[in-house]
This record gives structure tokens, sequence and C-alpha cells, in this order.
């Protein structure tokens, strides 16, 4: 490998015009750019970076009976998690932690996430400086995005990220945020005109545009690089012939008189599998986001934890059967509402999977990175602040031991944020406030 080629860092990108517009495709780690290990960069032998990404699923998991009986490594997987057993290894699961009210009356949906996520709960009903908010002001400022955000049900405050000034909006579209990532100059995502049009974007590829840098960049890097730019690339437009579907008017039908086009536009639904559909857009869009340093932080919402989402068929949505549907007498919890749990945690496993397919260095995007996976509620049938699951999957650069159950029954919840903010470098002492508040992290995570 010569040294021009050696010399190469992780700022560089291709730059082009498509329709006139400036647009930026960022470049994954190529091996060029790291350090004869893979596990380092090779310009400052810095650490390769270590990526977050927070996802939530609304309404809790089951009853108490979900909990794994044995803690450690050789737990059994909860059913409704089945989905999620090619990672048990390279998870973790944490059981029975609460929110306490100190005397705060409960909100239900947020007053939980309130405690969770900034570590106190409040009459007032504030919500500042949220666990991956705290988490992007120490690893993301000096990238292009501190965080993006989304819910996948097309609702904008369907959002758990908060920093200083408070809640940040979801972004709802995946054509949007497709134009956010790769036009530098696109500002906001909620205007009626986007700069550059998404359409032209998507339908001519910002990879023709970026074509003469990418061209010259072929020719200057090694044949191993050459080959896992052929793969990025070929999945970045894989991507955009998704996204333009999404664009497609559909088919006229013969007793619709007025059929409208489906843009995803970030305009709301209620299918869970549409939900889910646009849950899959975004994580590509999320992969290659953190693969080439866009940013360090993300979040997914699948939606609000009072989700309106239903499955094919049925008129009744999720929240619905939390308070409808009796408890299975055999079974031990309701079945419909398991339902929807699998079809999210399916999404997590994808999403995971997403995440795991691209190579770095000594590893993948995944073992570079922690997906925290939180929810609403510990039982959805009474709502409850008690026994909380949550879930991480990845080692965080190593910073963190995996493929175990932990079981803290009665204990704050804030312990798992905490942990996972000592994880990513956070410099605390201790976190959240009164009865949430905690000094001490869950005994071995942290690597």
């Amino acid at each position: 490998m010569n040294s021009k080629v050696k010399s190469m860092t992780r700022r560089r990108v291709l730059k082009g015009v498509l329709a006139g517009s400036a647009v930026t495709v960022g470049l994954p780690l190529l091996d060029c750019m790291l350090n004869e290990n893979g596990n380092a960069m090779a310009d400052t032998g810095a650490a390769l970076p270590t990526r977050f990404a927070g996802w939530f699923w609304p309404l809790g998991l089951g009853e108490a009976e979900w909990r794994p009986t044995a803690a450690g490594a050789n737990y059994e997987m909860p059913k409704v998690m089945e989905a999620l057993a090619p990672f048990k290894q390279r998870m973790n699961l944490f059981s029975g932690g609460q929110v306490f009210l100190d005397g705060v009356a409960n909100q239900t949906h947020f007053t939980g996430m309130q405690g969770l996520m900034t570590g106190k709960t409040t009459a007032s009903g504030e919500y500042f400086n949220s666990v991956d908010g705290v988490i992007a002001d120490r690893i993301s400022t000096r990238n292009r995005f501190k965080s993006l955000t989304v819910a996948c049900n097309g609702d904008a405050k369907a959002s758990w990220t908060a920093f200083a000034g408070g809640k940040v909006p979801s972004e709802t579209s995946p054509v949007a945020l497709y134009t956010r990532i790769f036009g530098p100059e696109f500002a906001d995502p909620n205007a009626a005109t986007f700069v550059p049009d998404p359409e032209t974007m998507v339908r001519r590829s910002v990879l023709s545009g970026v074509s003469d840098d990418r061209k010259a960049l072929e020719k200057w890097v090694g044949a191993g690089d050459k080959q896992k730019l052929d793969y990025y690339f070929s999945a970045l437009r894989s991507l955009e012939q998704k996204l333009d579907i999404q664009l497609e008017k559909p088919a006229p039908l013969p007793a619709c008189t007025k059929p409208e086009a489906l843009t995803d536009d970030g305009h709301p639904i209620s299918l869970v599998s549409e939900a889910m559909a646009r849950h899959d857009l975004f994580t590509a869009l999320f992969a290659h986001a953190l693969a080439c340093d866009q940013t360090r932080v993300v979040n997914l919402n699948i939606s609000q934890g009072m989700t309106d989402l239903r499955r094919e068929g049925d008129t009744t949505s999720h929240h619905s059967y939390t308070h409808e549907e009796p408890i299975d007498t055999k079974l031990g919890y309701q079945v419909k509402c398991a339902e929807f749990q699998k079809i999210y945690f399916q999404g997590l496993h994808d999403f995971a999977k997403v995440l795991d397919s691209i190579k770095e260095g000594d590893g993948s995007l995944l073992d570079h990175m922690m997906l925290f996976a939180f929810t609403d509620h510990g039982a959805p049938r009474i709502h409850s602040l008690r026994n909380y699951p949550m879930i991480t999957i990845g080692g965080a650069n190593g910073k963190i031991k995996t493929g175990s159950h932990f079981a803290t029954p009665g204990e704050a919840a804030t312990r798992v944020t905490f942990t996972i903010q000592q994880a990513m470098g956070v410099p605390l002492a201790s976190w959240g406030a009164g009865s949430n508040q905690v000094t001490v992290p869950i005994s071995g995570v942290l690597a």
C-alpha cells in the first residue's frame, strides 16, 4: 500500500453536484484509514469511534413472568424475544429495575420515561438531557449531525431525545432523512419544498452526482478497499431504489375515486406492518450515517407510548389491547399484545443485523457501538413502572461485557442508564435525583 493511500483520513468524503445542488457521500472506514492491526486510526492512532443507538418500542413486555429465572449467562431467552436469539452472546438483558415516583403523580406513558431517560421525575413535566442527548454531547459534537432521531409511525412528537433546550422532534420521512444526510444544503425536513429536491436525488442517485470523485477514489485505493467500496455503493443504490418505490403513485383502484400518491413523506400510519417497513428504511439510513461518521448517535422510535398501531384486518390497536385483552390463564400473558412485541423485536434483530453486516477493521459496526432498546412500561396491562425490560446489543468498542441477564429487582432502573453512560465515556459520578439517583453501575457489565 503506497504512502499516498495510507494518508487518507476519516474525514474524506465524496462531493459533487446533482441537478444544480451540492451532494455529499460519506465513506465507511476503509482499511487504508486504519493501522495494520485494524483497531485504530492510521493518521492519529486514536481508537475506532464508539457509536450509540437508542431504540424505543411501546408498552413494555409482559407480566412479571417474562423475566428469566436465571441471572448470568445461562438464562433462557424470553419467548417474545426469540428473534434476538442470534445475538444472545452479544447482548445483555436487564430486568427488575423500576422508576420511583417520589410523590409525583404518574402521567402514564410519560413519567416512567422521564425517570428512566432523564434520571428524575417532576410534577412540572420537564424533560431535558436524555441519556442519548448526554451521550451525544460527549461523543458526537464534532460530527456533521450531533444526533438523528426518527419515528416510524409518522408522529414527530414520538421522541425521547432531549438536550438542554428540551425535546427534539423526530423526523418521520425516510425520504426527507435521506435528503438531509446526502444534501448538505438541505435545512428543514418539514418544509413543503426540499432543497435539493428529494425525488431528483433518489431517482438519479447521489452516486451519479459524485461519479468523478468516486472514480478517482477507486483508482487510488487498494483491491481490498475497492471491494469494500463496491459493496457499500451497491447497498446505497439498493436503498435509493427502495426509497424510489415510496415516491411512486399507486395503481388506481376501480372503487377509489381519488387515489392518493404514496410518497412516504412521513404521513401518520396505523398499520404496524407499514411502520416496520419504514423502520427498515430508517435503519439503513442510520447505518450509513453511523458508518460514515456523519453522526455517532441515533435514536429510533417505533411510535409514541400510547400507540395506535394495529395489525392488518384488525381495528383494535396495540394500546387498546393492553387495556382490553385478558391475560391467558395458561400462558400468563396477553397473547395479542405479545404478537406486536414479536414484530417489534424482529425489527430490533434486523437493525442489529444491518449494523453487524458493515465490517470495520477488526470487527463490525455493531462491535464498535451500543444499541440500547428500551420501553415506557413494565407490565403493559397495568402500565407499571416496575420490572422494566431493557436490552443492549454490541460491545461498545470493548467497553462492556455481553451475553448475560442482569436482574436488579426493586432497584432504580436508572442504574442501567447510568451504566450505559459510563460505558460510553460520560464522566458522571452519579445520575438521577431523589430515589432515582444512583452512584454505582451494575456489577459485571463494564469491561
